[in-house]
């Protein structure tokens, strides 16, 4: 059985892939198709250059929300609500009913908040003293 096993504490991009695709293959067979898509909402400076944004893909009728940062020069002016509208309008139109995200900041728990998200699941001390909080959303 030891051969079987190989611990990997930098593993390739191939070796990630391959787990990746024989867990997306089993789910397949298992519930069908996903229909994963990538999804992003980028913020970008007068160069072009990519500051910030979402990232996320939508999969089995729900949008996940991956990554979401609001470059510190644009907090506070209500970004973030407006990507997760344009997120959420996009996975709509890709058939999706709901949406998840997960943070353990406590400013962005707020705006998720503000933005009709509600915490179904928390791991408390995640980091320090921080809670992980889970998040969803009926679209």
């Amino acid at each position: 059985m030891s051969d079987l096993l190989h611990l990997a504490t930098e593993p390739s991009e191939p070796e990630m892939a391959a787990v990746l695709a024989a867990l997306s293959a089993f789910n397949t067979d298992d519930v069908g198709p996903s229909g994963r898509k990538h999804l992003a909402v980028l913020i970008r400076d007068e160069d072009g250059t990519v500051t910030g944004g979402l990232v996320g893909y939508t999969a089995w009728g729900w949008l996940f929300t991956q990554n979401l940062v609001v470059p510190e020069e644009h907090r506070g002016k209500g970004l973030a609500g407006k990507m997760l509208e344009l997120a959420e309008t996009e996975a709509r139109l890709r058939g999706c009913h709901g949406a998840w995200i997960d943070t353990f900041n406590p400013t962005a728990l707020k705006a998720y908040r503000r933005h009709g998200y509600e915490v179904f699941g928390e791991i408390p001390n995640f980091v320090g003293d921080r809670t992980r909080a889970f998040l969803r959303k009926t679209l």
